[in-house]
């Protein structure tokens, strides 16, 4: 009886670690109060075989109530469509010089397009991006609230089933940077699919050229504002800003998420850490109710997996779109979670390097294929 009772008390714990870990914080939708007269702000985006994503960003920023002074997207080596695609929106083409020694794909591409770019502010965003149309109004005003740099955690639109499988590894992300735990931890990272900064406190930081060799360069770039005293704030993009990750395919959903699962948990606070592991644990031991059900754990296991279905039922209203039946089969995203965990972990500690965009980047710099 007394092991029933624990294990009823370790989903209890779980769910409540969840709930202290989440902060919806969401992004406010502007009342235009906050544009300022002259401002010049710059879009930045890296884009290497994004055909596919790039025109929905693309046509969401020409829809934009606030329009950027300047719109950059650099080609980064694509094998596809991606600079037509650019090309028709007209907007400034970049193409990325070869990638020198030292230096990540993304971190270079991004470089890059600062190089270009004549704004005061800059609005960093990757090609899957897509944005309401307050959107860009909306972090303008409320960065100039906050000060410092800004970042924002995408609201996950999935199409197919195997997006879907990104449900844990979603929640869990979501947690690290919600938690409060990480508001005073001076390595606070970005979230690098949508970050906006002044072009001050960008090269107060060194930019991206200060973190070129990082595989976490979001991360990572945080850490640099942190370090120079600049505060970093980080939103859920909820009804503002939204992405679809992984339309080409699982192969590309286990290599993103596996490119940074096991480092990005050395740069997180110890309590998120605890907490975050707790919610898993108990989650985990829920599963438990799929082999084991009937044997008289059957019952506690049951109770356990209800509860995180009704929890996760709540959270993916702020996470994503996974559709109705991912939270009742969330058994799925867990193994998916521990098979990216279990990827992350070999190429870190065997391979010495990740695949990301059919690059090989060495876990202490860049390795060209």
């Amino acid at each position: 009886m007394g092991l029933y009772l624990f294990l009823y008390l370790l989903f209890v714990i779980g769910i409540l670690s969840g709930i202290v870990l989440f902060r919806k914080n969401q992004v406010p939708r502007s009342d235009g109060a906050g544009r300022q007269a002259g401002a010049k702000l710059s879009v930045i985006i890296p884009a290497r075989n994004e055909e596919k994503n790039l025109a929905f960003l693309l046509e969401s920023l020409r829809a934009q109530s606030l329009q950027p002074h300047e719109i950059i997207v650099v080609d980064d080596g694509s094998q596809d469509r991606t600079r037509d695609v650019a090309a028709g929106f007209g907007v400034t083409i970049v193409q990325n010089p070869p990638l020198p020694p030292g230096w990540t794909g993304k971190t270079w591409a991004v470089w890059n397009g600062y190089l270009h770019a004549s704004g005061d502010t800059f609005v960093f965003l990757d090609a899957d991006i897509r944005l309401s149309p307050h959107a860009l109004d909306s972090l303008l005003q409320l960065r100039s609230r906050t000060g410092g740099v800004i970042s924002v955690v995408p609201f996950h639109h999935t199409e197919k089933f195997y997006e879907r499988l990104a449900l844990i590894p979603n929640i869990l992300g979501v947690f690290a940077f919600t938690s409060p735990f990480e508001r005073r931890n001076l390595r606070k990272g970005l979230y690098g699919s949508c970050i906006l900064t002044t072009r001050q406190d960008y090269e107060q930081v060194g930019g991206h050229s200060s973190i070129r060799s990082e595989i976490l360069d979001d991360l990572n770039l945080g850490a640099k504002y942190m370090e120079a005293g600049i505060d970093v704030t980080n939103f859920i993009g909820r009804g503002m800003v939204s992405f679809r990750m992984y339309p080409h395919g699982i192969k590309s959903e286990l290599q993103g998420f596996g490119k940074g699962a096991v480092l990005s948990t050395a740069k997180l606070s110890p309590w998120t850490i605890v907490l975050i592991a707790l919610w898993f644990i108990g989650l985990v031991c829920s599963a438990g109710t799929y082999f084991l059900w009937n044997t008289p754990w059957g019952i506690p296991l049951l109770a356990g997996y209800l509860l995180y279905m009704a929890h996760i039922g709540y959270l993916i209203k702020n996470v994503g779109k996974f559709g109705l039946v991912m939270p009742v089969l969330h058994i799925l995203s867990t193994i998916f979670f521990l098979v990216v965990m279990l990827y992350s972990a070999y190429q870190v500690m065997f391979l010495g390097h990740v695949m990301w965009k059919d690059r090989a980047v060495d876990v202490g710099g860049h390795r060209e294929p």
